[in-house]
């Protein structure tokens, strides 16, 4: 049965007295494992709220990083020049601060963080993985372009990975997603490949390449993973 949900305003950045992120964890007294939740290219849009409440339903306190501070772009053109203009060094920052927080909650138990990324936010789960190493307990991302990693930068990542993709994805050929799974695969890296027969960013239900049913796959790997590795 899901659980009840709130969702608040945090700030979790040195120095900081504003937004830094939304956390969705569920009512109640008790402790639960932590997930940080990664946007795609719009910013904290309404999907990527939405998905913190379904997660945080789930049984896991659930921080999603304001990367954007505030902005949400609302066009692709818009969005892509926001993503552009990103640093993504200062982004992985805020994310691995991100991390720290939620591992030093007094409602996070055990202290185990996973990342999911969706998009944009799926290529700075990889990055942050390969960054933060034992830190991270999974990750888990979805879709992410971009991602071409060497041999020794797949080693850096300590979690258990959930790599999911999209079929026929305009973003991500083929070949991009196979090196990444070949590197998996040799390293020994704990891991799962799904290639979901939908398009890209099929999990976001607020646009025209939402797929229902790779969506309802997705989320219950994604939960499935997360119960494993975090609880």
């Amino acid at each position: 049965m899901a659980l009840d949900v709130t969702l608040v305003d945090v700030s979790f950045l040195p120095g900081s007295e504003g937004r830094d992120g939304v956390l969705a964890r569920p009512e109640g007294e008790h402790a639960y494992p932590a997930v940080v939740l990664i946007q795609e290219w719009w910013g904290l849009e309404p999907h990527i709220l939405d998905l913190c409440k379904k997660l945080a339903a789930e049984g896991f306190v659930v921080l999603a990083p304001d990367l954007y501070h505030g902005e949400v772009a609302d066009h692709p053109e818009e969005a892509e020049r926001k993503m552009m203009a990103l640093r993504m060094d200062a982004a992985i920052d805020e994310i691995a601060h991100a991390v720290a927080y939620l591992k030093v909650r007094p409602d996070v138990s055990p202290r185990k963080v996973g990342i999911v990324g969706f998009c944009m936010g799926g290529h700075l789960t990889w990055k942050a993985a390969e960054r933060l190493g034992d830190h991270l307990q999974a990750i888990a991302p979805f879709y992410g372009g971009g991602y071409a990693p060497t041999k020794d930068e797949i080693s850096q990542i300590d979690a258990p990975v959930l790599a999911v993709w999209a079929e026929n994805d305009g973003w991500i050929p083929t070949e991009s997603r196979e090196h990444i799974a070949h590197l998996l695969e040799e390293t020994g890296r704990v891991h799962e490949v799904w290639v979901a027969p939908a398009e890209h960013a099929f999990m976001n239900d607020t646009r025209p390449r939402y797929d229902e049913a790779c969506a309802k796959i997705g989320f219950e790997k994604l939960t499935g993973w997360f119960h494993r590795h975090l609880s």
